[in-house]
């Protein structure tokens, strides 16, 4: 009886144990949906992710310009296994949620272990209530027996609970990592450049190290906004946002939302039609801030990552077609955050150093930033 009784709450110490002792904790830097709100009411509002993993961190990280490279190998064996898909899932993603959480698996065997042995150690009690209900001179009191019974149902519901937490939240992580190939992989071309031209094609992967991105996603009248705010002189001084923008190694993809943010649409033909507003927007020149521009190349390929952040601002009340959404990847190919509105050049420009930290957490920056 004694082992019918504490063998799952051993079991459940054991496996809580695993839980703490075996996590190996993330790094501190957790500004995914760090969606900062502004206190600039005039300001881009901030909304946040729904579908965020219950850990809190859910940054989307690009894949490397090797894994890039490695994909465009001729298929072999190891690569053919890699890209093998169950479950909704390659084996590359699972094995990369694996190294994040190296013990989740453990911490699975063990829960699912207690509450296994918690069901068997219920099985018993129940006879033994059963027996003192029908006999007086059982070995078991009732009292007893009762008692047993509650606490495996207790040791079962809490391991049962645990178990499931436990995978969900791997769960989580797998469609974070899968969200972040399918960013890692988004086509642009650059505006400098042709757009039958080769050299101007590029994922988004190719900036990782190199440039800060910026996506910025609206409606006509957003893109056309943000399309004087870059190329014209909207105040007494002349616009240098392009060269700014420049220098701090920013990017910007504005990409066009049609039918109620139901598709993407023809950016580049769209932005080149944009027109000067009569007194506002001085010196107006399209060909102004090329240098910081690319446009989205695979329109479908943009609409399924972008539909799900469409969703997410829709549900929270904001209207995503006139107000648009922005969201900002750092270098090193981690969302930094998600805003609503216009950006806000000049905020952007005076914080990006600071928010984005490539002086400290870039190695191999030191001939551009200084230091060891």
């Amino acid at each position: 009886m004694f082992y019918r009784t504490t063998g799952p709450l051993l079991l459940l110490v054991i496996a809580n144990a695993a839980s703490f002792q075996l996590h190996v904790p993330r790094t501190a830097h957790n500004p995914t949906t760090l969606l900062e709100s502004s206190t600039n009411s005039v300001g881009p509002k901030s909304f946040i992710a729904e579908s965020r993993s219950p850990n809190r961190n859910i940054n989307t990280k690009l894949y490397s310009s090797n894994e890039k490279t490695n994909d465009s190998l001729p298929p072999t064996s190891s690569t053919e296994s890699l890209n093998e898909t169950f479950g909704g899932y390659t084996v590359k993603q699972r094995l990369r949620e694996e190294v994040e959480s190296p013990f989740r698996k453990v911490r699975l065997i063990f829960f699912l272990g207690s509450f296994g042995s918690a069901l068997t150690a219920l099985y018993f009690s129940a006879i033994s209530v059963l027996k003192a209900n029908m006999y007086t001179d059982a070995s078991v009191p009732m009292d007893q027996a009762l008692e047993s019974c509650a606490i495996n149902v207790a040791a079962a519901v809490v391991c049962g609970a645990l178990a499931y937490r436990d995978y969900n939240i791997g769960q989580a992580n797998l469609a974070r990592i899968a969200k972040g190939g399918k960013l890692a992989k988004l086509a642009v071309t650059r505006a400098n450049l042709p757009a039958s031209s080769s050299a101007g094609r590029a994922s988004l992967a190719d900036f990782r190290r190199v440039s800060r991105v910026v996506i910025a996603a609206g409606g006509k009248n957003y893109i056309n906004q943000m399309a004087r705010s870059l190329n014209a002189d909207q105040l007494t001084d002349e616009n240098n946002i392009p060269q700014r923008l420049a220098a701090e190694d920013v990017i910007v993809v504005p990409v066009l939302l049609e039918g109620g943010g139901s598709k993407v649409g023809d950016t580049r033909t769209f932005w080149r039609e944009t027109v000067p507003r009569e007194g506002t927007d001085r010196n107006f020149d399209l060909d102004r801030a090329n240098e910081i521009l690319a446009f989205p190349n695979g329109n479908m390929d943009w609409f399924e990552y972008l539909e799900s952040e469409v969703e997410t601002a829709k549900k929270q009340g904001f209207d995503v077609v006139e107000k648009g959404i922005t969201i900002t990847v750092k270098k090193n190919g981690r969302i930094l955050r998600r805003a609503t509105g216009q950006p806000q050049w000049e905020n952007f420009i005076g914080a990006m150093e600071v928010l984005d930290s490539s002086k400290f957490g870039m190695p191999g920056d030191s001939e551009k930033y200084g230091g060891p």
